[in-house]
């Protein structure tokens, strides 16, 4: 599907898994629990040594599901996510060598910010959408919020430190188009193959993500 398409349907979900495939782990199994649940998009991190094969998996055999790559941190991660199937790519911080060599592949990327002047330093390639990291060490709700003045039209997928506790608290902010977070796919519920829980886990946060939405509509 278009990247475009893909941005929206984060949106449209409000959150973003944030997966570490560990070895003999099933993609496919995962991303159905995550699918079932409401949640139709997943961001498999490129921290272990199996997230390219998982992305090449689950781009061939569900390729209807919102397929992003994150801790693209290098030039070469840029390409090995793009050809192993990836629709978007995801950034920690804001590499310049990077993001302008996603552009040049026309690929979307979503850089990490946590300051203005990277935030300018994206739109100033066009970009839009950024990952604000780390959220809660960062600043929080009450820093993004304050970033909606001078920014208008920009919107952030904050991540980091965000769990079932204050994920609402963003959701809330009009300026953010989705959270990311692991605490329903967590490292150990995937290496122990334990999908009930992150069934569980991942359908209480797709209610809360609901009510929180829900919420700002009706005040707006």
């Amino acid at each position: 599907m278009p990247a475009e398409e893909g941005i929206e349907r984060v949106a449209e979900s409000g959150l973003l898994p944030v997966i570490e495939i560990p070895d003999g782990a099933d993609p496919i199994a995962l991303v159905d629990v995550l699918t079932h649940a409401g949640l139709p998009c997943v961001e498999i991190t490129l921290r272990t040594p199996g997230a390219l094969a998982a992305i090449e998996t689950i781009r061939r055999v569900r390729p209807d599901v919102v397929l992003l790559a994150g801790t693209v941190v290098t030039v070469s991660q840029v390409d090995a996510a793009l050809d192993a199937g990836a629709g978007i790519l995801i950034s920690p911080g804001f590499a310049p060598a990077v993001v302008d060599h996603a552009l040049e592949r026309e690929a979307t990327i979503v850089p990490g910010v946590c300051t203005p002047t990277e935030i300018e330093m994206g739109l100033a390639r066009g970009l839009e959408t950024f990952k604000f990291f780390p959220a809660e060490a960062g600043g929080g709700v009450p820093y993004v919020a304050a970033l909606a003045g001078p920014y208008r039209g920009v919107r952030f997928i904050p991540t980091g430190g965000i769990d079932a506790t204050n994920v609402a608290g963003y959701l809330k902010l009009t300026n953010v188009l989705a959270c990311g977070g692991s605490w329903m796919v967590a490292p150990r519920l995937v290496a122990e193959g334990d999908l009930e829980t992150v069934g569980r886990l991942t359908a209480e946060a797709v209610g809360v993500a609901r009510q929180a939405r829900s919420a700002t509509a009706q005040a707006v």
